[in-house]
């Protein structure tokens, strides 16, 4: 029996037509399909639309939008496609991952850096292999591009021209494309119990990203508070550290730690981890409501505080790892 897999569509550069003012998203779902009738040799294919925009405009409310339908499509699929564009398309990602644990279907996100008009079109190659993906990973959320195969917490853009758009950080790609095919490890995330107060999609958007530079004013973080913040995510120097002197960001942070602001604190650095126990500028930040990211990207922690936020019951699991998007050790 072949496979059901629902292609969900939410615009994209890979549905994108020329127009008056440039590029815009304007192939709807069925005429994506048309276009790509190799999809349907190995599969029963259901397309439709949930949105149609840039996703420079894709927002925390329609990664709920998103969620609500792809848990509709799964109740009659084996899995799950989306077409999105690149740009938002990890944070879209990491947030699915987070709002669709205890899903069992797999849901594979995918896009083009061309539109699927254009000769040169990376969409076909990117679609087909997101469907391989949908047919045969284990339950999870997934970005296929570009030959590779990451888990939706570990995905970040890093070309804005290049085929090859995404990198998987601090995790070894879950899969390759290579002549014979798909490899896919199957490596399976903890099984974690997720209390649920609120609807599992619940989020709270009100998280502060703040990247530290030499010289950065306290008063920001006042500004935080003031402006009614419920969380905040500190990339901080190298592994862990900031500025005390003439500035004491350490003061202020605990100020906005006091304030019941929920703080996760990464590194600027890419790659590897945030360490606060190696040096004195760092070994005084966590504490009440603050947090250490380990390994997460900023995708990650940004969306994983917006869901921890959604619901109360979910405070505990804010340090634990739940869909691969810290070391799980």
């Amino acid at each position: 029996m072949r496979p059901r897999i629902s292609l969900l569509a939410t615009g994209g550069t890979i549905a994108s037509l020329d127009s008056p003012d440039g590029l815009a998203p304007a192939i709807p779902a069925k005429d994506i399909l048309a276009m790509s009738l190799a999809l349907l040799v190995d599969a029963n294919v259901c397309a439709q639309d949930v949105f149609t925009l840039d996703s420079s405009n894709i927002q925390p409310e329609e990664w709920q939008e998103l969620a609500r339908a792809v848990r509709r499509a799964a109740k009659n699929s084996d899995g799950i496609v989306i077409t999105h564009g690149t740009d938002t398309m990890a944070y879209t990602a990491s947030a699915l991952s987070f709002m669709l644990l205890g899903l069992d279907k797999p849901v594979v996100l995918t896009g083009s850096q061309l539109p699927l008009t254009h000769p040169l079109s990376d969409a076909s190659n990117n679609l087909a292999q997101a469907f391989a993906v949908a047919r045969q990973a284990p339950p999870g959320v997934y970005i296929a591009f570009h030959h590779k195969v990451i888990y939706g917490t570990r995905a970040v853009k890093m070309r804005t021209l290049g085929f090859d758009a995404f990198d998987s950080i601090n995790a070894p790609a879950v899969g390759f494309f290579d002549a014979d095919g798909l490899h896919l490890s199957r490596a399976q995330a903890p099984v974690v119990q997720v209390p649920h107060s609120a609807p599992p999609e619940q989020l709270d958007a009100r998280v502060f990203l703040l990247k530290l530079v030499p010289g950065t004013d306290p008063s920001i973080f006042q500004h935080i508070v003031d402006n009614g913040y419920r969380g905040l995510v500190l990339e901080a120097f190298g592994l862990g550290g900031l500025h005390y002197i003439r500035r004491n960001l350490l003061e202020s942070l605990a100020l906005v730690a006091d304030k019941g602001v929920l703080t996760l604190v990464t590194t600027q650095c890419l790659y590897e981890k945030a360490d606060f126990s190696v040096y004195e500028v760092g070994r005084n930040i966590l504490g009440n409501n603050v947090y250490g990211a380990h390994d997460m990207t900023s995708e990650a922690a940004l969306t994983k505080l917006m869901w921890v936020l959604g619901d109360p019951a979910r405070r505990p699991l804010l340090t634990q790892c739940l869909c691969h998007e810290m070391g799980c050790a």
